[in-house]
């Protein structure tokens, strides 16, 4: 999500969210939240018209990722983000519990677990022996002229 998308959702200014962010800079590794080129502002503004505000910015956007989004409302003092912080908390606590208390759904998410890697395996042995492979050599497609040396 955008800095200015979550500036709106959180109910503060996006020069206050910046500002924060900028004050807990470890907390915000590159997989949590990172900042646009100057490109890659203008490739967003012109492929997306909601975005057509971001035009007229002089800075480059803040883009945030599922992590840095919870981690942004633990760094925000805004009545809003407090509320959504301490429902993240609460949404985690119940999710222990319920794994805690529910061994067959424990169960169930340790089997697909075993399946995903087993998938994995699967796919990174198949890559590998691809790579091993030698490509042979192909053929030229196209206009082929016979080139002859009259001298």
């Amino acid at each position: 999500m955008l800095d200015s998308d979550l500036a709106a959702l959180y109910e503060t200014e996006t020069k206050k969210l910046k500002q924060q962010v900028r004050r807990n800079e470890s907390r915000f590794p590159e997989d949590f939240m990172f900042e646009l080129t100057k490109e890659e502002k203008q490739e967003l503004i012109t492929n997306n018209p909601r975005l057509e505000k971001l035009k007229y910015s002089p800075v480059t956007p803040m883009v945030f990722t599922e992590q840095g989004v919870a981690m942004l409302s633990s760094v925000l003092t805004t009545e809003r983000a407090v509320q959504i912080n301490v429902g993240i908390m609460r949404a985690f606590a119940h999710y222990r519990t319920l794994l805690l208390e529910n061994k067959e759904l424990r169960k169930e998410i340790k089997k697909l677990d075993q399946k995903m890697n087993k998938g994995f395996k699967y796919v990174l042995v198949r890559f590998d022996e691809m790579q091993e492979k030698p490509i042979p050599p192909r053929n030229p497609i196209g206009f082929k002229s016979s080139e002859k040396n009259s001298d």
